[in-house]
């Protein structure tokens, strides 16, 4: 026969096991809003997750598209097996030879978190060259999107990653295919519309199977 100690270890084992799976499910229920970025190309819709904790990124990209500052700018660099980039109010104009150098007029400070890689689907903001920019400060528009479906991890901890790409994964890889100049341009404009909603997070958590760290 058991002892009541032995019993009484077997009953607490067995109430950890019955609360268990309800302590996790709560962890993965994030409450609150979040603002579910949609980028729209000839190529389909990429979905975006933005993240609380690089703030300063995350607030100056919903600011651009709610003011409608990327709308009809082009992904003006694309190299398959790398990634896509866009962003510059350059891209407007008639000009292609000027693609890739414009900005809003300023900069943001870098907010690298090692915990961010570049995986596929992230989106980083583009920057200067460290020797023209030690503080790594980034483009206040100009952004690029991982393609490689192994990720780029030459880039970790060198450019501010501040988002996520949580559904669409197949058109960064259409868009990177397409046809380009000796510049990396592509040879027909791709040009992108943004849009923002304010969803729950549970339901995008649930939808796109996407994670909220904490």
């Amino acid at each position: 026969m058991f002892k009541k100690q032995s019993i009484k270890h077997l009953v607490l084992s067995a109430a950890f096991v019955v609360l268990a799976p309800a302590i996790v499910s709560a962890q993965k229920a994030p409450k609150g809003k979040d603002q579910l970025v949609t980028i729209s190309t000839p190529q389909g819709d990429m979905k975006l997750v933005l993240f609380d904790d690089t703030p300063k990124h995350k607030a100056n990209f919903l600011k651009l598209a709610k003011e409608g500052f990327y709308d009809n700018t082009t992904f003006h660099r694309i190299i398959d097996s790398f990634m896509i980039q866009g962003g510059d109010p350059n891209t407007k104009d008639d000009n292609p030879r000027n693609d890739g150098a414009g900005n809003p007029g300023y900069t943001i400070p870098a907010e690298i978190l090692p915990k961010y890689k570049h995986k596929r689907g992230a989106v980083a903001a583009a920057r200067m060259g460290d020797h023209m920019n030690p503080e790594r400060e980034s483009s206040g528009s100009q952004f690029y999107i991982v393609e490689n479906h192994d990720g780029t991890p030459m880039l970790d901890e060198a450019y501010t990653v501040f988002g996520q790409v949580v559904d669409g994964l197949d058109v960064i890889d259409k868009i990177a295919e397409q046809p380009k100049d000796g510049r990396d341009r592509p040879l027909s404009d791709i040009k992108m519309k943004v849009k923002v909603e304010e969803v729950k997070k549970k339901k995008i958590a649930k939808k796109y199977n996407y994670t909220y760290s904490n």
